[in-house]
This record gives C-alpha cells, sequence and structure tokens, in this order.
C-alpha cells in the first residue's frame, strides 16, 4: 500500500520540477522579448532620428541655393534651427574658403595656425615647414622641414606624401603633430578651398588667427561685426561647404551627420551638388 503512495509523491515532485523549469523558460522569453522590443524601439527612434538629421542637410543645401539673397543662408558658423516631424534639428554650416588649406595655405598662415593653437614659435614654425614637405614633391626637406630621413629618424615607418594632402585626417601623420594640437587645429583645415589664406568673410576664430597681420584687433572686428548681423552678405557665400546637422527627438533620440559638399548650381539636368565627404557622429 505505500508503493502507490511513493509514486505519487515522486510524480508530485517531477511536475513540479516540470512546473518551475517552466516558469524559468516562460521568464527568461518573456524578458528576451522584452529586450528585444527596447532595441526595437531604440532603433526606430535612432533612424527617425538620422533621417531628420538628412533632412537637416538637405534643408541646408536648399537654404544656400534659394534665389533670395534675403532669405539665402549663410556660411558663416551660425546656427540655424527648425523643426522636422517632431524633431528639433540645428544646423551649422561653414564655408571651406574660410579654413587654412593644406594644400595652398602659406608658410606663413601655417605657421599662425599651429600659434594660435597653443604651439611656440620653435614647433610652430617646423610643423609648417613639415606640411609644405609632406604636400611638396622631391626628397629634399625645407630647413626645420621633414623628408623620409626625419620621419625614419623619429622611428615611423612611413614619410610623406611628396603630393598634396588626400584628407584633411592626413595631417595627423605629419612628423611633430601630436593629438592635443591636432584636436585643436582640425575644424579649421581643409583640402578644399585653394586659397593661400583663409577668406575673413568666412574664416571662425582660429583660422582669423592665423592670417599674418590681421592681429588680435583685427579679428575681433570682424568677430563682432557679424554678431550685429552686418560684414557678411549672403551672396558672398562661396561654393564648398561642411553642413553640421543635429536632430533630437521629444524622447531625446539624437542623430548628427557632417557633410563636406560643393554646390554646382540649380541647373536643368545637372545635381545641384557634390557630396565630397559624410561622416556620422560627432567624431572627427
Amino acid at each position: 500500500m505505500k508503493r502507490p503512495a511513493v509514486q505519487r509523491g515522486v510524480a508530485l515532485l517531477i511536475v513540479l520540477w516540470g512546473c518551475t523549469l517552466l516558469a524559468i523558460m516562460l521568464g527568461g522569453f518573456a524578458a528576451l522579448a522584452r529586450t528585444e522590443g527596447l532595441q526595437a524601439r531604440y532603433q526606430f527612434a535612432q533612424t527617425r532620428a538620422h533621417y531628420a538629421a538628412e533632412a537637416g542637410i538637405m534643408r541646408a543645401i536648399d537654404g544656400l541655393q534659394t534665389p533670395d539673397p534675403q532669405q539665402r543662408w549663410i556660411a558663416d558658423g551660425r546656427t540655424y534651427q527648425f523643426t522636422f516631424d517632431d524633431a528639433k534639428i540645428n544646423i551649422t554650416i561653414v564655408d571651406e574658403d574660410g579654413k587654412v588649406d593644406l594644400n595652398a595655405a602659406s608658410a606663413d598662415v601655417l605657421a599662425g595656425l599651429f600659434k594660435a593653437a597653443g604651439a611656440n614659435d620653435d614647433q610652430a614654425g617646423k610643423l609648417s615647414a613639415a606640411v609644405q614637405d609632406w604636400r611638396r614633391p622631391g626628397d629634399e626637406a625645407l630647413p626645420n622641414g621633414a623628408k623620409r630621413p626625419q620621419y625614419e629618424a623619429a622611428g615611423l615607418d612611413y614619410g610623406p606624401r611628396n603630393g598634396p594632402f588626400a584628407t584633411v585626417e592626413e595631417a595627423r601623420m605629419v612628423l611633430g603633430m601630436n593629438e592635443t594640437l591636432w584636436a585643436a587645429v582640425a575644424p579649421a583645415l581643409t583640402i578644399w578651398s585653394g586659397r593661400e589664406r583663409p577668406n575673413t568673410e568666412h574664416a571662425q576664430p582660429l583660422a582669423l588667427a592665423a592670417i599674418p597681420g590681421l592681429g588680435a584687433g583685427g579679428a575681433d572686428a570682424i568677430l563682432a561685426a557679424r554678431a550685429q548681423g552686418g560684414g557678411l552678405a549672403a551672396g558672398s557665400n562661396g561654393v564648398t561647404h561642411t553642413i553640421h546637422a543635429e536632430a533630437i527627438l521629444d524622447d531625446g533620440t539624437r542623430s548628427s551627420l557632417t557633410s563636406t559638399i560643393r554646390l554646382r548650381g540649380i541647373r536643368s539636368g545637372n545635381q545641384p551638388y557634390a557630396i565630397l565627404r559624410w561622416r556620422e557622429g560627432d567624431t572627427e
């Protein structure tokens, strides 16, 4: 008579263990479903923010080409804001001809830029010469410059391109450039202006400081005139611009894009702009 009771006890124990196991499995599935749901919502929000930022880039291109000069956007770094769907979009546009061109800037402008970024006179002079030697053909270094022997002496397994910079980021490889200095000068550098010195109408503070003879007083006067709405007309925009667009949704989701574009004009059958560079996020 005892055996059936024992069997019933064992069966009950198995059922309890089975129920416990099933509960654990169901809990795991529920947690997994919740996690996947959260991920899906996050990805959806990020996608919406991304395309809102893209809309900001397109809006900026349209603003730069508006026929009415009074409505045309100005590429001097000021912030433009508008709403797209439920996203708030902040846009800044910087004209590339207001930056220091790595392939065209004079020795004085390059040295002035590095000094303005915190380098001492000796370091600024050497970096200026090294930049020139990077872009200059031939194997003979300028005084205080750097060709392959100087790079090898510094323990580097590469030398200068001996030709034009292909990207702005390539300047990080120039002998003597450190991360602190690079972080300071990067926003003021370009390879697309073709100018020996920045255009003062568009130049940001660091690029203005690089212009020989302008001085702090002259730079401050230019910036003050811009702040008061004077000193720069919309029609004076160049053709190559870097646009930064940041979209912020109501729930705080953010996405940012940075694009360098070259305007081609609005003509029948012609793409009105060309994209030279496209970056996602805020990193350089």
